[in-house]
């Protein structure tokens, strides 16, 4: 393939996909991912590429919805995640990767797909107490898998669906989450050298598409009726499933 159409076809996902987390918090890398491998070449060349830009436009977020951000859940979600981050990191190399990716894209097919079955014709509201707590048991486990794989994810918006009802305060405070988790991936692997110039000049060619897609996106959000924004987040989660079962059945 013409390293034009390559690119430029990169471009064009880093732009649906961003502009799909821009609108419901999360996906852009677990979505992007499949396809981003099939053009760069492998896990290793996309995957720092796609978190690098996933970083940015949940930065962007952040910027944009600030005032929105329930601290106490961030916390919770932050805490959480970061006991189980390192864990993932250190144990990168030894974990089952594709069984872990094919048990994590099950869950999330049916999760994504109960949520779709239930939602009727009302808008959720937020979960009790007990359900939270049992809910955040999903946070060191994200965490788990992000640091190792960076598609964890998933887990964390389980516990966010639960605890956060309101779509804008849902969105923004896993921004505000995503922000320092993937912010210490990045540095980890800068450090480690996983991330090289040749990323970054590919992080920087596809930037603009993202702020394109964080833009739209984010116009979209405040647009969308409560009820179509739970629908979509439910979808994504179980197209996520999908997208991560190929990688991990695609995976040599």
């Amino acid at each position: 393939m013409p390293d034009l159409l390559r690119y430029g076809l990169l471009c064009l996902i880093v732009f649906i996909t961003n502009f799909q987390e821009a609108v419901t918090g999360f996906g852009c890398t677990v979505l992007a991912l499949p396809f981003a491998i099939l053009l760069l070449g492998g896990v290793s060349e996309a995957k720092p590429v796609l978190v690098m830009l996933a970083l940015v436009l949940n930065v962007g977020i952040t910027l944009l919805s600030h005032k929105r951000i329930v601290w106490k859940e961030f916390l919770i979600i932050l805490v959480l995640v970061a006991a189980g981050l390192p864990v993932g990191m250190l144990m990168a190399n030894w974990l089952p990767e594709k069984w872990l990716k094919l048990i994590l894209a099950a869950f999330m097919v049916l999760i994504g797909t109960h949520g779709l079955l239930t939602l009727g014709d009302g808008i959720s509201t937020k979960a009790s107490r007990r359900t939270r707590i049992l809910a955040s048991g999903f946070l060191p486990l994200g965490g788990i898998i992000h640091g190792a794989f960076g598609s964890g994810g998933p887990l964390v918006v389980i516990y966010a669906t639960r605890a956060l009802a309101d779509k804008s305060v849902f969105r923004v405070t896993l921004a505000m989450a995503f922000v320092l988790i993937n912010s210490a991936m990045v540095a980890t692997w800068r450090i480690q050298h996983t991330i090289e110039m040749r990323h970054v000049y590919l992080a920087a060619m596809c930037l603009p598409f993202t702020l394109a897609g964080l833009f739209v996106g984010d116009h979209v959000h405040y647009r969308l009726p409560e009820l179509a924004f739970k629908r979509m987040v439910y979808g994504v989660l179980a197209a996520g499933g999908v997208a991560l079962a190929w990688v991990a059945l695609a995976a040599k």
